[in-house]
């Protein structure tokens, strides 16, 4: 096969810390090359440079033999270099074709675009309606609309980070066979996952990458998951043992929450009703998009749910807000990590003292008192320490961070604040093998503990893996739970699908 992209001793510094240091791979024409690594091992910087949106200290790139330098993802996207990323970058207000033309630097008159986007989502079995208003579509479909649009730019190269954190299996599947037929005609994609077994089923290829150097390349269909975990790491990989619960007294109790979405996009909640006890990981399945976020925020306080609905140890907590809840024991972490769960611009430590400061006893005499710096320096280190974060230090902003590391930080900022019931969305999303096994064997300790454990997730795996019972939300609506063992991944998948997320807020 005749090399693509060639890339030679590409080096990219940030303050503190060497990204990428002289990497070096290629890719061939019509080929599935894997780049894997652990979080903040120079995965995302690589990839930005190969699309122009970072410029490298040194190094060089030759694209089909000419020297290949993007000083923009514009001019990346004018040599055949396109990207689908990990978070969509769609407009929810406006309609599949509006998103595509946007996305492109002379779009044709509205007619003739139309028919081309049926005719590639046809060709390629990427089910898309030029009409319809993205904010109506499920996760599977927006990912659908995504790769349309690069592929309307004829690209020879797609790099797709993450694609499948979202999908169901049966979607995953489709995405698979759609990127086989794009390589089978000649176009080179470059594949950044953290679920191994995908990599071994697809790829062609795999570059490894350890702190932003190379340090393997390998054929995947040749090695097992745990090997290229071994490989990422450079040690075994940890496996979490399955949770065997020894449930105690009921810590949460929802009854009939019905809630109005506060999004125009997003699902409103219909009679939502569990319990979770002592001891217990719940976990909740589900399409993007179906009233998960949602869920959280009702759960956490963020949005104050009908008196009655949710209790916790037999007390009504529905009226209150984050900081009452969180002093009742009551922790979550949202899905967005940036933004959501940490502000981009404060520190590490500032960080921890936001949902820190009571448990933790950050402030003296409650929030009208003094800040304890020492004590959130100390919390924040605790924290980057017992979860491995690969940051500088404490005084680091959080958007400084990778996305893995920031989640990594995230959520071991909420177990470690010894929660009675916790609420995580998302909790490995993004991940690395390693941190992901290391989230999921803290979350299963959490629970022996006597902690209540309410895990949603997209990741099947991930839930029949630490789980003691499931249920799917879907249009808003979640099923009786049921108990994972026995369960296999397909059938969830399709229990995911057999409802859309065509309820939306009314």
């Amino acid at each position: 096969m005749t090399t693509l992209l060639d890339v030679r001793g590409m080096t990219k510094a940030y303050p503190g810390v060497l990204a990428c240091d002289g990497i070096a791979f290629d890719i061939r024409e019509g080929e599935i090359h894997a780049l894997l690594g652990e979080n903040g091992a120079g995965k995302s910087t690589l990839v930005k440079m190969i699309y122009g949106l970072v410029r490298p200290d040194s190094g060089e790139m030759r694209l089909g033999g000419t020297l290949f330098a993007p000083p923009e993802p514009r001019a990346a996207l004018a040599d055949g270099v396109a990207m689908v990323f990990q978070h969509f970058s769609l407009f929810e207000a406006l309609t599949v074709a509006e998103n595509i033309a946007l996305g492109m630097d002379d779009p044709p008159n509205a007619a003739t675009l139309v028919k081309r986007i049926r005719d590639v989502s046809t060709s390629y079995g990427l089910a898309v309606d030029p009409d319809r208003i993205v904010g109506d579509l499920s996760a599977g479909e927006r990912q659908r609309v995504e790769i349309v649009r690069c592929l309307l730019q004829s690209p020879r190269i797609l790099i797709m980070d993450e694609p499948t954190s979202v999908l169901t299996p049966q979607e995953v599947a489709l995405l698979f066979r759609t990127l086989k037929t794009l390589a089978a005609e000649g176009t080179s994609i470059l594949y950044i996952s953290h679920k191994l077994e995908e990599i071994r089923i697809l790829c062609d290829r795999a570059t490894i990458l350890r702190n932003g150097q190379v340090v393997a390349t390998c054929i995947p269909a040749g090695e097992t998951a745990r090997s290229l975990a071994a490989m990422m790491v450079g040690s075994g990989l940890a496996v979490p043992e399955k949770h065997r619960a020894k449930p105690g007294e009921t810590l949460l109790e929802i009854s009939g929450l019905s809630m109005r979405s506060m999004s125009p996009f997003g699902t409103r909640l219909k009679d939502i009703t569990f319990s979770l006890r002592a001891g217990e990981v719940l976990g909740i399945a589900g399409v993007a998009g179906n009233g998960q976020d949602e869920l959280l925020l009702a759960l956490s306080g963020e949005e104050r749910s009908p008196p009655g609905t949710i209790m916790l140890a037999s007390r009504d907590v529905g009226p209150l807000g984050p900081s009452a809840r969180r002093y009742l024991g009551l922790l979550a972490a949202p899905e967005q990590r940036l933004g959501h769960a940490a502000a981009p611009d404060m520190s590490l430590s500032e960080n921890a003292l936001i949902t820190a400061a009571v448990r933790r006893r950050l402030v003296r005499r409650g929030w009208s008192g003094l800040i304890d710096w020492p004590a959130t320096d100390r919390y924040a280190h605790e924290v980057i320490t017992a979860f491995d974060v690969r940051t500088p230090g404490v005084t680091n902003a959080a958007k400084s961070l990778s996305g893995g590391n920031l989640q990594k930080f995230v959520i071991g900022r909420e177990i470690l604040q010894d929660p009675r019931v916790l609420v995580v969305n998302q909790p490995t999303w993004g991940v690395d093998a390693a941190a992901a096994a290391a989230i999921r064997i803290a979350l299963i300790e959490l629970a022996e503990q006597g902690t209540g454990v309410l895990v949603i997730s997209q990741d099947l795996d991930e839930l029949m893996e630490i789980s003691d019972s499931f249920s799917v939300i879907a249009g808003g609506r979640l099923t009786a739970p049921q108990p994972t063992r026995g369960a296999t991944v397909e059938d969830i998948g399709l229990l995911m699908g057999s409802t859309g997320a065509s309820d939306a807020a009314a």
